[in-house]
């Protein structure tokens, strides 16, 4: 067998070249062939033979498995692979949101430049900062150069590039327009990480306090109350009610605090599970939207995500019928996506827009109207785009209003704790004090 260095052309017409392990000459030529290539130069590999390569092996099995000086003949030493490896998981993060907005804006301004992709994507793993996403834009290269389309080898990846991400992404190159696609892409991932970030925020206070609560309940349950708990029980006096409840659960969950994590995490497994199947997921999103104060603030990102990622399609000029699948797969959440997928059912039968959503029964009277007026006028794509603007505006307000309501039931709920804590710890010290007066 003998190393080939090759030039063709793929199904595409796009030049390709790389190296290949063949018997001669003639079934190198073959092998291209029933690559679906079209050979244009074919020759050997210099210094690229099967013997070099076993001495390439062989050196590099000899250097792993030299020991440190002084160590005995024939003892591989692990040190210098373990810190390998643990620097390699070290060194692993997700794919984010910012690594996506980074690569599509970066994608804008090289296809406006008009270079190569192939070129661009070489560019981009040499600069790109996560070694997860490098990988991937890697696997990306690869698979242009064995003739994929962009958007054939991005949805290679279906974890990392949304489905809207990757039909852009096809209608850019079905057009020529491939930067207009990623700027488009970089306005909606830019967008979609606006509203994560306001989400957050919303939640962050709470969440931290409701923690602390939690923490502190628990080091008052396990330490605190057993402690006054024996000091009751050397006085022997007579304790009210709320102190010996207090006890009480107190030494319930000494006692069985095991059980009680247990139960607690297998009870959180459970849901998620059930969460993420297709029947619960969809029951779990119809119920989530009915939560007191967060209810609101989740239908309505639903509702602008729908809303923007329809106006995109539109202008992009995605059929609405296949548009429709698209934005019902980006709307995070299952019930809402089932309202969107009878939408288009509606509309492959002919019906009108405004019908649909009319029967859809998700949508405000205000947006319903604007949707009339731009089926009217033509102007649907604008219209949309009007209407995740005031859903947008919409969930603002109703994260500012979740905020403030949230304070004083969280100020209820400490004032709670410290009520229940002051009569049941200290109405025991105090008789025992009116009693040592007495």
């Amino acid at each position: 067998m003998a190393y080939f260095q090759y030039k063709a052309r793929n199904n595409k017409g796009a030049l390709i070249s790389g190296n290949l392990e063949a018997v001669n000459l003639d079934a190198a030529a073959s092998e291209l062939l029933g690559l679906g290539y079209t050979p244009i130069d074919i020759k050997a590999a210099r210094g690229r033979t099967p013997d070099s390569d076993r001495d390439s092996v062989a050196k590099k099995t000899q250097a792993r498995s030299r020991t440190a000086a002084g160590s005995k003949p024939g003892r591989v030493d692990f040190n210098a692979d373990a810190f390998q490896a643990l620097n390699a998981a070290l060194k692993k993060r997700k794919i984010t949101l910012d690594d996506q907005i980074i690569f599509a804006r970066q994608m804008q301004s090289l296809t406006k430049a008009g270079m190569p992709l192939d070129r661009a994507l070489k560019g981009l793993q040499a600069s790109n900062k996560n070694p997860s996403f490098q990988a991937v834009l890697k696997q990306i290269q690869q698979s242009l150069e064995s003739g994929q389309t962009l958007s054939t080898a991005l949805g290679h990846h279906p974890k990392i590039f949304s489905t809207l991400f990757i039909s852009l992404v096809d209608v850019g190159e079905n057009t020529g327009r491939l930067d207009m696609a990623f700027e488009q892409i970089v306005r909606y991932l830019e967008l979609e990480k606006n509203t994560r970030k306001q989400v957050k925020s919303a939640t962050r206070y709470p969440s931290f306090v409701l923690v602390t609560i939690a923490v502190a309940l628990g080091v008052i349950t396990y330490f605190v109350i057993p402690a006054f708990a024996d000091t009751f029980a050397r006085l022997g006096a007579e304790l009210p009610f709320e102190t010996r409840l207090l006890i009480g659960i107190s030494d319930f969950v000494v006692n069985w605090w095991p059980f009680l994590l247990g139960g607690g995490a297998t009870l959180i497994l459970t849901f998620k599970a059930w969460a993420r199947s297709d029947k619960g997921g969809l029951a779990w999103d119809e119920k989530k939207r009915f939560l007191p104060l967060a209810g609101g603030v989740i239908e309505k990102v639903a509702l602008a995500r729908f809303a923007r990622t329809f106006s995109m399609i539109l202008k992009a000029g995605v059929p609405i019928v296949h548009g429709m699948g698209i934005v019902a797969s980006t709307v995070g959440n299952r019930f809402i996506a089932k309202r969107v997928i009878k939408m288009r059912e509606g509309i492959s039968r002919g019906e009108t827009l405004y019908n649909t959503a009319v029967n859809a029964g998700m949508f405000s009277p205000l947006v319903l109207q604007m949707i009339a007026v731009g089926e009217e006028s033509g102007t649907i794509d604008q219209l949309m785009e009007d209407v995740a603007e005031f859903y947008d505006a919409e969930v603002q307000y109703e994260l500012k209003r979740m905020g403030e309501a949230i304070e004083p039931v969280l100020i209820m709920v400490i004032a709670g704790m410290v009520l229940i804590l002051a009569l049941g710890v200290f109405l025991p010290i105090w008789d025992l004090s009116a009693a040592a007066r007495n």
